[in-house]
């Protein structure tokens, strides 16, 4: 039985991506690489944020999610934020038709020049975690697509 962990997405099966993994014994977070390169531009106001390609998927337990965080250099050293602060992958997120639960991270650059990610540069961090629901938790909807499809 599988409780926990990454697998390559679809499409991304021959591209040489590596699984995420923890540098110390006592570190929460999975290290986690751009799948390949990209410019990320300079923030201008209404602009969507970039989305980085991991080529990786997670699978977890029903009572977990998967977060994804910034690295803490990002910000002071290449001026990189997450557009949402903190991602969250939803258990439910896993195989999806739209596309197959592909995880990205999406970053706004607030540097005055764009700002180039090397495919295998660790752009972030996912931490499993327990979550808890109410007592009148009612949820039943079923996730019928991928990334930003959780009201559709």
């Amino acid at each position: 039985m599988k409780n926990r962990g990454f697998e390559i997405a679809k499409g991304f099966e021959e591209k040489g991506i590596n699984l995420p993994i923890r540098k110390t014994k006592f570190s929460a977070g999975y290290d986690i690489e751009a799948a390949e390169d990209c410019i990320i531009p300079v923030f201008e106001a209404g602009q969507k944020p970039t989305l980085i390609k991991t080529g990786l998927k997670v699978y977890m337990q029903e009572d977990e999610v998967f977060m994804l965080y910034n690295r803490s250099s990002n910000p002071g050293k290449k001026g990189l934020i997450l557009a949402n602060s903190v991602g969250v992958i939803d258990k439910d997120y896993y195989g999806n038709p739209d596309n197959d639960g592909h995880v990205m991270f999406a970053f706004y650059n607030l540097k005055p020049e764009p700002v180039e990610i090397k495919k295998g540069d660790v752009i972030g961090q996912g931490i499993f975690q327990k979550y808890l629901v109410t007592d009148d938790d009612s949820a039943d909807g079923a996730r019928v697509g991928g990334f930003g499809s959780t009201n559709k």
